[in-house]
């Protein structure tokens, strides 16, 4: 029977053990929500990348449960050498994987090989801590299950919640796995330099603290250095010098620049890498958007998406439109607009117009509450090609903006390229009908996007696209409008589902059309 001294001794030789587990839970989990962060933001199939890295990295810890068996007759010294494999390893994920991303174009290659060895490694982390544990104290093997798992799982909880909350906002995906790394690594060496030291020979003792050197040196290195490493990786993604850039809580943002003394010079906005306007013919996108939907009564006007403020531009060029409402998720995105001098000077200082009441708020949800009714609701949401976008071109969504319509009012959404993407079009065309409105789809030339598509509808009848005449454009007048109802025969509508929240078909198309442009 232990001595009253070597009770306590023991209970906190296991309260560190299981806090260790704690640690390492968190780190492991951080570790599988960064290569799914970072997948869904590079290539934005979320719920696909979500799967694929889950699916990967679950398969690799059986395996790595299994190989640690022989690993447990030095369990201590053993555990080390993986926390520090996986603090290195998984520290220089995010980065490793951008580089393939950015430079060697072997993104998906790159993350299921880098998935299974992190997978293996965190799979060997309990056998060896269960030994570790028994080494402390012998005890049913139900009762140290139960311990090691408690730990285990309310450790994920707070890895879970960190990266979101914590990492992402305060330090960035490369950062934030470089500071989970070290933490890994600490852990890892503190647990077993302290309690099972005893456990080590000098040469594992010196072996342990040169590996853990060099793992240290590296990791700071990289944190070092990750700013500018992130500067040459996008600069790489984009063809003209980045002059702002931004990674927030829901999307990247990269503002690109070209300044040519013999041509005008050229802004462009990228959300997650998709290209959004290029100053030099966004008017032409934000005329045929806007001034088709509002030839009719539009005192009350809502705008959902559209946050950089140019198709705001374009509503407030009407002196009877008394009040806007524009819905946009990303309060980063709205500030920019309202404050770089660049996109100031573009829409106008829209933002900042007495008429404009902006809320940052998710727009499904937002309609949700919605009781106000409005004379023209415009939808500029981003390309349905991510698992969080496509929500937004469903049956459901736009059932609700037709709730918010007034009886005459109209609505208008951008519904992508007929040409390059027929599916993706006539699906929105049909999806929009499926909500009850009367569609009418016109397409205009913009060079910057190609052939680009936007479905006008309203409630009761089909609606005719029209134009305010006392209203001057650059890029429509009747004729042009009346042409842009005209699909030719290559482009005619196409029979295809409509897109619903429980069967997004709009995400399925959109991927797989633009896979060659």
């Amino acid at each position: 029977m232990s001595t009253p001294r070597g009770t306590t001794r023991h209970r906190l030789a296991r309260a560190g053990l299981l806090a260790t587990v704690f640690v390492c839970a968190a780190c492991g989990l951080v570790y599988e929500l960064a290569l799914v962060a970072l997948g869904s933001y590079l290539i934005g199939d979320t719920a696909g990348q979500a799967s694929i890295v889950l699916g990967v990295m679950v398969f690799a810890m059986g395996l790595g449960a299994l190989a640690a068996k022989p690993l447990q007759r030095k369990a201590a010294r053993n555990f080390a050498v993986i926390e520090l494999l996986l603090a290195l390893l998984g520290g220089l994920s995010v980065l490793a994987l951008y580089a393939a991303f950015a430079w060697l174009h072997i993104y998906t290659t790159a993350m299921v090989v880098l998935a299974v060895v992190l997978g293996g490694l965190i799979g060997a982390e309990i056998p060896l801590l269960m030994v570790m544990l028994q080494r402390i104290r012998k005890q049913a093997a139900g009762s140290a299950v139960a311990d090691l798992f408690a730990a285990d799982y309310v450790g994920a909880l707070l890895g879970g919640l960190a990266f979101p909350f914590l990492l992402l906002p305060v330090f960035g995906q490369i950062r934030g796995a470089l500071i989970v790394g070290a933490l890994n690594a600490v852990a890892g060496l503190v647990l077993v330099f302290t309690i099972f030291r005893s456990d080590l020979g000098k040469r594992a003792k010196w072996g342990l603290g040169g590996i853990a050197v060099v793992v240290a040196v590296t990791l700071v290195g990289a944190y070092t250095y990750a700013g500018r490493f992130e500067v040459a990786a996008q600069q790489a993604l984009y063809a003209s010098p980045i002059v702002y850039s931004e990674q927030t809580r829901y999307q990247q943002i990269v503002i690109t620049q070209t300044v040519n003394p013999f041509q005008p010079s050229d802004t462009r906005l990228y959300l997650n890498g998709d290209l959004q306007f290029a100053s030099v013919d966004e008017y032409r996108y934000h005329e045929a958007l806007v001034h088709p939907a509002l030839a009719g009564d539009r005192a009350e006007v809502l705008v959902l998406g559209g946050g950089d403020g140019l198709a705001l531009r374009e509503i407030l060029r009407y002196p009877d439109v008394e009040h806007v409402t524009l819905v946009e998720l990303d309060p980063a995105m709205t500030d920019l607009a309202a404050n770089h001098p660049t996109l100031v000077a573009l829409n106008e200082s829209s933002m900042s117009d007495p008429r404009v009441t902006v809320v940052n708020a998710d727009a499904f949800s937002w309609l949700r509450e919605r009781e106000e009714r409005y004379d023209a609701v415009i939808v500029d949401m981003p390309d349905p090609d991510e698992t969080a976008t496509a929500k937004l071109y469903s049956v459901e969504f736009y059932g609700l903006a037709s709730r918010v319509l007034t009886d005459t009012g109209r609505m208008v959404v951008q519904a992508g390229s007929p040409y390059h993407a027929p599916k993706s079009f006539w699906c929105v065309a049909t999806t929009v009908g499926h909500a009850g409105l009367r569609t009418t789809p016109y397409h205009v030339p913009v060079p910057s996007f190609g052939d680009w598509g936007f479905i006008l509808a309203a409630k009761d009848t089909e609606p005719v696209p029209a134009l305010d005449p006392g209203m001057p454009l650059r890029s429509l007048d009747t004729a042009t409008l009346d042409a842009a109802q005209v699909f030719p025969p290559d482009q005619q509508p196409l029979t295809v589902s409509e897109s619903t929240l429980m069967h997004p078909v709009i995400l399925e198309y959109s991927q797989s059309e633009w896979t060659g442009y």
